[in-house]
């Protein structure tokens, strides 16, 4: 099975790095990249960029040029406090780019144009680790306190991201099994946000989050394999 794991932000690849002080680091006309082996699992982890502009494209070079049996992004997101515990990994079942504005008309279509639900029936049956499953939104921005109210009363979201929504939309276009993981890292709520203004607190809860991720990564590909072998229970 080929691999291929996106890390997004930079913050986060700026994290996940150093868990491999030994790779040698490629470049693409993207962002970094490297190939090695954790356990029996060859993959590459690719930088794939901040935002859905990023997002986008760097997921349609690697399923251009690397051609992934198996998509996974690992990051990061910010939950609305009162709906979701900060360090929950939200196994996401579908996305809303919610920051579309249409002043021509109500902007619906537009939305639902680029949501995305994503076949997770390939999974196992008992996943390997605790998520949640649900939905994610992501637009290009850090959540704005004041829009909280409206984005739990329209979409009945508990988080947001900045990249899940592209790099599902165009997974889904290429027809490319893909499975997004996505940890909180901090919480915010009508009256603003506990990282806002403190980028130090954020680095340090994406280095927890990322390592979170990391260290269950080979549980999910082992899981995955076990489903593909036709292992009863999976």
């Amino acid at each position: 099975m080929n691999v291929v794991v996106v890390i997004s932000a930079n913050a986060e690849w700026k994290v996940v790095k150093p868990l491999f002080p030994d790779a040698k680091f490629e470049q693409s006309p993207f962002g970094e990249f490297i190939n090695l082996a954790l356990d029996t699992w060859p993959m590459t982890f690719f930088h794939g960029g901040w935002g859905k502009i990023s997002a986008a494209a760097t997921t349609q070079y690697v399923i251009d040029h690397l051609k992934p049996d198996l998509l996974i992004n690992l990051g990061t997101c910010g939950g609305f406090e009162g709906r979701i515990e900060r360090g929950t990994i939200i196994l996401v079942e579908k996305t809303i780019v919610y920051d579309i504005i249409e002043q021509m008309t109500d902007g619906e279509e537009e939305i639902a144009f680029y949501t995305t639900k994503l076949d997770l029936s390939w999974l196992p049956r008992v996943l390997p680790s605790p998520v949640l499953r649900g939905l994610l939104i992501s637009g290009d921005r850090d959540i704005i306190a004041s829009d909280i109210p409206m984005l739990i009363k329209k979409y009945n979201a508990v988080a947001a991201d900045w990249e899940s929504g592209a790099i599902a939309w165009t997974a889904k276009k290429n027809n490319i099994r893909t499975l997004i993981l996505r940890g909180v890292t901090d919480l915010v709520n009508p009256n603003g946000g506990e990282a806002y203004g403190d980028y130090e607190l954020f680095i340090q809860r994406t280095r927890e989050i990322m390592k979170k991720l990391f260290d269950q990564l080979l549980d999910w590909l082992a899981a995955i394999e076990k489903v593909e072998q036709g292992y009863r229970g999976y």
